[in-house]
């Protein structure tokens, strides 16, 4: 039998189990059929970072960001890209910080762009500021390694 990990979707919050050789062929939600890991960026709310964040066995990037910061949105489409590249290796996701102000302060944000890499419930590392897709995924990889 192949190994599994555990992907909670950003939709409706069930927790999936996924075949570790099936991740790049887009699997989907039992509960709802949306996809779990496609290569495109979750936009993530309080309830469902917090399932994310704890129980993904898949490693986690969570992109903290606020619609008002120029860095923020000018990285935004280079954060696509990385998640693209690192499909079925990483899954990338967003947290407006000014929608959930409770889980910045929680996350211990203190400025943003911020990017935080969660595996099995727990922060592997952080980096602050706009990056290029090279850099994000090169900060994935390198953390991971």
């Amino acid at each position: 039998m192949a190994e599994a990990v555990k992907l909670s979707c950003a939709t409706c919050g069930q927790m999936n189990r996924v075949a570790v050789d099936r991740l790049n062929a887009g699997p989907k939600c039992g509960a709802c059929g949306d996809p779990l890991a496609d290569g495109r960026v979750i936009e993530l709310d309080a309830g469902g970072h917090d399932k994310a964040t704890r129980g993904d066995e898949l490693p986690l990037l969570v992109d903290y960001w606020a619609p008002w910061c120029g860095p923020c949105r000018a990285m935004a489409p280079e954060f696509v890209k990385a998640a693209k590249v690192l499909q079925g290796r990483a899954r990338l996701a967003k947290l407006n910080t000014e929608d959930n102000p409770q889980i910045a302060q929680r996350a211990r944000i203190q400025g943003i762009p911020a990017l935080v890499l969660y595996l099995r419930g727990r922060e592997v590392a952080r980096l602050a500021g706009a990056r290029p897709a090279s850099e994000i995924v090169a900060f994935v990889q390198g953390n991971l390694a």
